[in-house]
């Protein structure tokens, strides 16, 4: 799990990474720059958090290089436009603090600990995304209807990121139980949409789910029904993106070798003079 998490950092440097260079305005790149760097941090947190439990995170690295390990199912999916900046941070990033906030009072200390300052920063994140969004959505005709295209086109990845649901889920009752989820599925995704839905509609944006709807008994936002099988698809190495950011996780590894290898022999060197 924490492999999986470690993993889903670093691979998520890649949709964003993308657009620094296309930022519209310095203010933007800048922060997009910081927002990325973060992510980079937080893979960090938590491979050293595996490390604990005696695991190289060379190992873990090696694993996702070779496509046996599993990042989350979210980062397979294109960035078109500048909005889709705005919904990662949003929606995405809004997603994974419901996640993360829970995992900070999880059973495994190393895990919870990193997961307290990770939230902090996804904080930041957020606030970011839905700014970006709320300033398309007041703008042109144009700018709004870019900002509406990519929240159609990242809800339901954004739901599907908590995971089947509760029925369908093997793990969850065994980590439950262990209490390293404090939460199951569902009820996390039900928190994210009951936060999300007022927030959609305070800058004039629509759901994209017709069947959307407001229960008065138990105050929650009722989902319309989540397309599972396009999440299992992606899970299995079949989403429109998969094979391309794994590339591109394979070329920056081997491109980055020298500076590893640097690193090493800096450490060595040093070692032997030490005990001399």
């Amino acid at each position: 799990m924490m492999g999986q998490h470690a993993h889903s950092e670093v691979v998520g440097m890649l949709p964003e990474g993308n657009w620094i260079t296309r930022a519209p305005s310095l203010r933007r790149k800048i922060t997009l720059l910081s927002k990325v760097q973060d992510e980079a941090g937080h893979g960090l947190y938590i491979y050293c958090g595996t490390e604990t439990l005696g695991v190289d995170r060379a190992d873990l690295i090696d694993q996702l290089l070779a496509g046996t390990a599993k990042y989350s199912s979210i980062f397979n999916y294109p960035t078109l436009t500048w909005a889709d900046m705005g919904a990662i941070g949003w929606l995405v990033d809004g997603a994974a603090i419901v996640n993360q906030t829970v995992l900070a009072k999880t059973s495994y200390g190393p895990y919870a600990r990193a997961m307290i300052r990770i939230c902090k920063e996804e904080n930041f994140h957020k606030r970011q995304g839905y700014e970006i969004m709320a300033t398309l959505a007041a703008g042109t005709p144009a700018q709004k209807a870019m900002a509406q295209d990519a929240l159609d086109r990242w809800w339901w990845p954004s739901i599907m990121m908590f995971g089947p649901s509760d029925t369908d889920s093997p793990n969850t009752g065994e980590l439950l139980r262990w209490k390293v989820k404090r939460h199951s599925n569902d009820v996390l995704r039900q928190r994210f949409i009951n936060l999300t839905v007022p927030q959609a509609e305070a800058i004039g944006l629509t759901i994209p789910d017709p069947v959307l709807r407001y229960d008065e008994a138990s105050k929650n936002w009722i989902s319309g029904p989540i397309d599972w099988d396009e999440f299992f698809q992606v899970i299995k190495g079949n989403g429109p993106c998969n094979r391309e950011r794994l590339e591109a996780r394979r070329k920056a590894h081997e491109e980055g070798r020298w500076v590893r290898e640097a690193a090493v022999a800096h450490a060595q060197k040093h070692q032997v003079r030490g005990a001399a």
